[in-house]
């Protein structure tokens, strides 16, 4: 099935404390919310799913290559290659 929630070893689980609303993007909703006397307990949630899109790094060519699509591309040329050759 692959890795669960609980095969991660602790120390490398996040807190659910470290995730504050205050001080991003997301504190204005917060606020509205609370003039009408509601809460969204589920925002932490999107401040770590803003937080974990940000921090990744930005795709490159070189990185599209590493995940094997250089490499499909010159199977898919000696493919071709060989159709051309041997056909004939």
């Amino acid at each position: 099935m692959g890795i669960g929630w609980n095969d991660i070893p602790k120390e490398y689980k996040p807190s659910w404390r470290t995730w504050k609303v205050e001080g991003t993007s997301y504190e204005p909703i917060q606020k509205r919310l609370a003039k009408i006397g509601l809460k969204d307990p589920w925002l932490r949630n999107e401040v770590w799913a803003e937080y974990a899109i940000r921090s990744r790094p930005p795709v490159t060519l070189y990185t599209l290559a590493k995940r094997g699509w250089l490499s499909g591309l010159i199977v898919a040329g000696v493919i071709i290659f060989m159709e051309t050759k041997l056909v004939d």
